[in-house]
């Protein structure tokens, strides 16, 4: 066991609030006073950054956008009344529409009740509402998501959806209308209702901003209705915009709760005391993992089974957020928090033997909730009962993490309810935005993920003109390298070739294809 640890220190660097049901050990933590003394102008400065950020400064300069996150669990703070009240008209309209549903006012075209949704959207578009709806839904609507542009798993979703279509409300997320897996996976679906003759338009709603080309499509085929959201809400923090209260609202989740859970605890991480905030004691910690020990991975262990998809969304607010490659004084930095995870105690049966014996170059997020079961339980052995199995389990591997001197934090929850869960949504999102002050970094922009669809639509472009060089050469094959030279592109050999390949192994194209002495000199042709 590290030499500093001991009951003293637990008491120490426990931070409890009764209000919020939050309990945060840093313990386990090899900081010292000293450390926490030298970050005292550093996290003084990130409050501040987040102050102007509230107020409504533009904090995405390639975008020249605001982030108003916050505003949306409290629009009195949005900057502007007129930003306010449309916070509160799509809040109201989502209730409304919400209750229509669950009482049968609100109909299919063919008069069937809803009993089930299917939303199509990506990243932050679908890991929330997937986070919500499994974390804590169950009743309302039977859930459904689409959230790739694989055609294997829409033709999987479909399949399920197929005997059950006119009682499924379809829900389309996209802020501009042209994200491409988006638009893919509706176009799929759009035509999965014609092919069963069920009228599309009488049971889809749109969540989009009010310019976008999504919902003068949504507009002029006369979708069920239209929700907006705003270009200042970024996809990884839209969980209590329309984005995560729609679906929510479908599964019976009380969004007043989330909403107040998110709201409160946004107020105590507005708090300037650093170690009586937990969102600004969660960013010390991380910043001191990552600049003193260089450990620039945080291993994500939820001991509750409906939190399993908390590690995915935290990859997408995490790594999304912070994965930088220049700082707000563009400087070359390369900064990131790799995040991985799944759940406990399963995964002790995975990879915490490497955690223990493998290489130190990471920290542990443990998540627990405290009530392990309403009703009660069962004792499946002397004075013990499965859920004090599980918090021994975490107990166990905390404290072989500390003999091994691997750091850990534990974050618990008194019970998990909308309220709590809105809590652990802001303290999250909050210590995003203040660690990356920390390491003076911009959080809420993404040039890489940018860069990534340039490149996917220079190889469909590629693919294009390949097709039609093809097909203006009816039966005559050639190589990829006879392709790329007559088109004037000899660079995107490699390109073109795996392109042909897939082309040829999907007949949808009709390409054909002339084996040759390798396999590389094969021709291809149509």
């Amino acid at each position: 066991m590290r030499n500093n640890y001991s009951w003293e220190r637990y008491q120490k660097y426990l931070y409890t609030n009764e209000i919020l049901g939050l309990t945060l050990d840093y313990s386990c933590f090899n900081f010292s006073e000293e450390y926490l003394e030298e970050m005292k102008p550093r996290i003084k400065q990130a409050f501040l950054e987040m102050q102007e950020l509230e107020k409504g400064a533009i904090a995405n300069p390639d975008e020249k956008r605001m982030v108003g996150h916050y505003w949306l669990r409290n629009a009195s703070l949005a900057p502007g009344q007129e930003i306010s009240r449309e916070i509160r008209q799509i809040y109201e309209k989502i209730k409304e529409f919400g209750h229509a549903i669950k009482v049968g006012d609100l109909v299919s075209g063919t008069g069937q009740l809803f009993t089930r949704f299917l939303l199509i959207g990506i990243g932050g578009s679908a890991l929330g509402p997937q986070l919500i709806c499994d974390t804590l839904g169950g009743s309302g609507l039977q859930a459904y998501f689409l959230d790739n542009t694989d055609p294997d798993g829409i033709d999987r979703i479909l399949h399920e959806l197929g005997n059950h279509l006119e009682e499924t409300l379809v829900i389309v997320i996209s802020k501009s209308g042209g994200t491409v897996e988006t638009r893919n996976g509706m176009l799929e679906v759009q035509n999965f209702f014609a092919t069963k003759g069920v009228d599309f338009a009488q049971q889809a709603v749109t969540i989009t901003t009010p310019g976008s080309k999504l919902n003068k499509q949504a507009e002029e085929e006369g979708w069920l209705t239209r929700f907006y959201i705003w270009d200042w809400v970024g996809g990884r923090t839209s969980l209590t915009s329309a984005v995560g209260l729609l679906p929510a609202v479908l599964q019976d989740i009380d969004i007043d709760a989330f909403l107040q859970g998110a709201r409160d605890c946004d107020q105590v991480t507005r708090k300037a005391e650093p170690l009586q905030n937990p969102a600004a004691i969660l960013a010390l910690m991380w910043n001191y993992a990552v600049e003193k020990e260089q450990k620039r991975n945080m291993v994500i262990l939820p001991y509750r089974d409906s939190l399993q998809l908390i590690s995915r969304y935290l990859q997408q607010l995490v790594m999304e957020s912070l994965g930088k490659e220049r700082d707000s004084a563009n400087k070359i930095v390369h900064q990131g928090l790799t995040v991985y995870g799944n759940k406990g105690s399963t995964d002790q049966h995975a990879y915490v033997q490497q955690l223990l014996d493998g290489v130190n170059d990471f920290f542990v997020v443990f998540i627990e909730v405290q009530q392990d079961r309403r009703a009660r339980s069962l004792f499946i052995a002397a004075d013990v009962t499965s859920g004090d199995y599980l918090k021994a389990f975490l107990e166990g591997t905390r404290q072989a993490l500390l003999q091994k001197s691997r750091e850990s934090l534990t974050l618990s929850l008194k019970e998990l309810t909308p309220y709590t869960f809105g809590v652990l949504v802001a303290l999250f999102e909050r210590t995003v935005g203040l660690y990356a002050s920390l390491i003076n970094l911009n959080a809420y922009h993404q040039p890489g993920v940018e860069l990534g669809k340039k490149g996917a639509k220079q190889y469909v472009e590629l693919q294009r003109r390949v097709l039609q060089y093809l097909r203006s050469k009816p039966g005559q094959a050639f190589t990829p390298e006879e392709i790329t030279k007559n088109l004037g592109v000899p660079a995107e050999t490699e390109f073109v070739y795996k392109l042909l390949e897939h082309l040829y192994l999907n007949k949808y194209h009709e390409v054909k294809k002339e084996k040759g002495t390798s396999l590389f000199t094969g021709k291809y042709s149509i």
